[in-house]
Order: structure tokens, then C-alpha cells, then sequence
């Protein structure tokens, strides 16, 4: 019977550790990116007693000697995702594991809560660890480094659009913005006269800064209306005097034209410059990238985050901070989100936790039963020593 107390022991003790696992489960609810445990339960050793003779032996009375713990093995189920608004954000949607690096260790984790720190590195909010990207095959850190703003570009190309009017006898194409190698923007005007008395389909021209001009020069059109080849392009020196250095400027009329129509509607179509870029916002796309928009209107694509998928879930230990280390020599295979067997990544969102409390009340209630069972067993045992004792004593 004493063999019996130390059998409801066990059970309590491991029911105990149990409660416990369905409690940290319960409790990282809303942790973003937890994986869910469960704790595994395990027989312990049997002796086996055999009665008869050796050539006619019935079968073995075996008696057991309780319960232990086994394994804590976690659930890598995906979980559901919710949207953050915060643009460096990520959940990844399938296979795969952000590549974190601290102390000079490698980490990983579905939590994608990001943001760029003072230096300007991507790194974890939950404990500042830095972000691996993927790069030339190879992890590297996501910075700001170098690309806290763009330079200038100087304008080299001014390309016109729409029509002339036959009919018209002058025009102006006005605020016309050109940018210098400094990113200075110059307003200029592109001042037309109808020079058809002379030449058939001609428009002579000069471009203006102010009172000072630039260049002068001559557009052809042929009788369908279209650019005469050999006059529907004019390139001149730009040299603004400011320290600027001077640029070759073409004025490109090839995609205008001249009709009879009601009034000429000439414009700019596109021009090559641009002032300098800052840094207006940073934030990730659905492969990963680090997308960089800048306040002249260019968007410059960095790194891609780094994934890492395993061949089993098992060599992973839980570390505490949504953190899985590697447990034993396995190593990862290295890609990024869409590629292969990866994920692909919901940007601006994060995943949380995989625990379902419905799941998790279910357990409880059989956990506490079994406790409960196993007291009973410790105290039916004890009733009975002393009513064994109580049979001495009357003796």
C-alpha cells in the first residue's frame, strides 16, 4: 500500500507541472507570435511478477509505478493576424522564422514587431535585437546607413506633349522647372511663334529664365502633323552661375504635335530632375523589402528580411521574448518571404499567439480531474495503513 502513496504521488506531481504548462499557454494569450505547449505524460517503470512452472507460466502480473513528465512540445500551428497601422510590421503567412541576431547569437521568432533605433538599425521592440536581412546569400543588418537622404538630379531632359494650333499665331508654355546639379529648381518659359508664311509646319522658339534666354531654336511638323525629324529636338549648355556645374539640357518635342484644332494646349510631359531627397518614411513590402520614400518623391527599395525555415520544429528550444534558439548543430535554410518553401509576409500586421482557450479550459478540466483522482488514490491508501494498524492493535 505504501507502493500506492508514492503512485498518487506522482501523479500529483505531475499534474502539478500540468496546470502549470496550461497556465503559461493562458496566460501569453495575447502574446504576439506565442506558441502554444503541451506537456507530455509518461508511465514509469513496471515490475513483472510470473507464477506456474517454468514450462507452463501464466501471464506476468505486472504493477505500475506511476506517472512522470515527459517532453514539453510546442505547437508551431499558425495563428491568426491583426493589423497594427505601424508600417514596419510583419506576420509571416505560412513556413518560415525572422532571423534575429544579440550578443553575437542567432535567434529566431514569429514576432515581427520592428523598428529602427537611434543608429538607425532595424531591430526587435521587444528587446532591441537586430533584424537580419538577406543579402548576396548571407545575413546582414538593416540600416539607415548612407541612406538618410538622395542627392540632387540635374534635369538633362525636358519632353513636350499635346498640340500646337495652326491657327495659333504665338504661345507660351509657362513654369516650366528645371533643376541644376545642386537641386536648385529654375522656373523658365518656352516662348513660340508661328512660322508657318515662311516654312510650312515651322515654329520657331526660345526658352527664357526670367529676362535672359537660354536658347533659341526651331520645331518642324510635316502635313500629318507629326515632329519633323531633324527639328524636333534641341539640346543646349544650362549654366545657372550659382556653383552649379553646367548641363546638357535636350528640349524634346517628338511626342507633340500641330493640328487646325480650336487653341494650342503644348505642355510639359515629364522632366528628369529632381531636388534633394530626405527621408520621409520607411516601411516593409509584402516580399520583405525595406522600401525608403524620400520627400523629392523617390523610392529607393533596401534589404529584404531574412527567413529561416527548418526541417523540424523540434531543434527548436523556446527562449523566453518570443525567442526560439537552436538546439543541437541543425542549421536553417536561408531565403526570403514567397521564395521557396517560404511564407509570404503581411506587411503592417502581426501574428498572435496560436493558444486556443477553449482547447486550453478543456485541459485544465482533465488536469484538475487527475489531480483530484490522484489525491484520492494517496488518501484510500492511507485509510487503509491505518486501519492495518488499527487490526495490530486490538491484538
Amino acid at each position: 500500500m505504501f507502493d500506492s502513496i508514492y503512485t498518487g504521488m506522482s501523479g500529483l506531481m505531475s499534474y502539478s507541472k500540468g496546470l502549470s504548462s496550461i497556465g503559461n499557454n493562458v496566460a501569453n494569450l495575447n502574446t504576439a507570435g506565442f506558441k502554444g505547449s503541451d506537456l507530455e505524460f509518461l508511465d514509469l517503470f513496471y515490475r513483472h511478477q510470473y507464477s506456474g512452472s517454468p514450462d507452463q507460466q501464466s501471464s506476468p502480473y505486472a504493477q505500475g509505478s506511476g506517472v512522470t513528465t515527459g517532453a514539453t512540445v510546442t505547437r508551431f500551428s499558425q495563428g491568426d493576424f491583426r493589423q497594427t497601422g505601424n508600417l514596419l510590421d510583419a506576420a509571416i503567412d505560412g513556413n518560415g522564422f525572422f532571423v534575429l541576431m544579440k550578443d553575437g547569437k542567432t535567434i529566431y521568432s514569429r514576432s515581427g514587431q520592428f523598428e529602427f533605433d537611434d543608429q538607425g538599425v532595424l531591430v526587435s521592440r521587444e528587446d532591441g535585437a537586430q533584424v537580419a536581412g538577406l543579402e548576396g546569400g548571407g545575413l546582414t543588418t538593416i540600416s539607415l546607413a548612407g541612406r538618410r537622404s538622395v542627392a540632387a538630379t540635374a534635369t538633362t531632359q525636358v519632353s513636350f506633349t499635346d498640340s500646337l494650333s495652326v491657327g495659333s499665331p504665338s504661345f507660351e508654355v509657362t513654369n516650366i522647372s528645371l533643376y541644376d546639379s545642386l537641386g536648385v529648381q529654375h522656373v523658365l518659359t518656352l516662348a513660340l511663334t508661328n512660322n508657318n508664311a515662311a516654312t510650312p509646319g515651322s515654329w520657331t522658339y526660345s526658352l527664357n529664365e526670367g529676362s535672359q534666354v537660354l536658347t533659341t531654336g526651331e520645331v518642324r511638323y510635316s502635313g500629318s502633323g507629326t515632329p519633323v525629324a531633324g527639328f524636333e529636338r534641341r539640346v543646349f549648355t544650362y549654366s545657372p552661375g550659382n556653383g552649379a556645374r553646367a548641363t546638357a539640357v535636350t528640349l524634346d518635342f517628338s511626342a507633340s504635335n500641330a493640328f487646325s484644332s480650336a487653341t494650342s494646349t503644348l505642355k510639359v510631359g515629364s522632366q528628369n530632375g529632381k531636388a534633394a531627397g530626405f527621408l520621409s518614411s520607411a516601411e516593409l513590402d509584402a516580399q520583405g523589402g525595406l522600401v525608403l520614400s524620400y520627400s523629392n518623391g523617390d523610392k529607393i527599395n533596401g534589404p529584404r528580411l531574412a527567413l529561416a525555415n527548418f526541417v523540424s520544429t523540434s531543434v527548436l528550444q523556446q527562449q523566453g521574448s518570443n525567442r526560439f534558439a537552436v538546439f543541437g548543430e541543425a542549421r536553417p535554410q536561408l531565403g526570403t518571404a514567397g521564395q521557396g518553401v517560404f511564407g509570404s509576409l503581411r506587411a503592417g500586421s502581426v501574428e498572435l499567439s496560436n493558444v486556443d482557450l477553449a482547447r486550453e479550459f478543456s485541459e485544465l478540466i482533465v488536469v484538475q480531474r487527475g489531480y483530484q483522482a490522484s489525491s484520492q488514490v494517496i488518501s484510500a491508501a492511507n485509510e487503509m495503513i491505518q486501519q492495518l494498524g488499527e487490526i495490530r492493535g486490538r491484538r
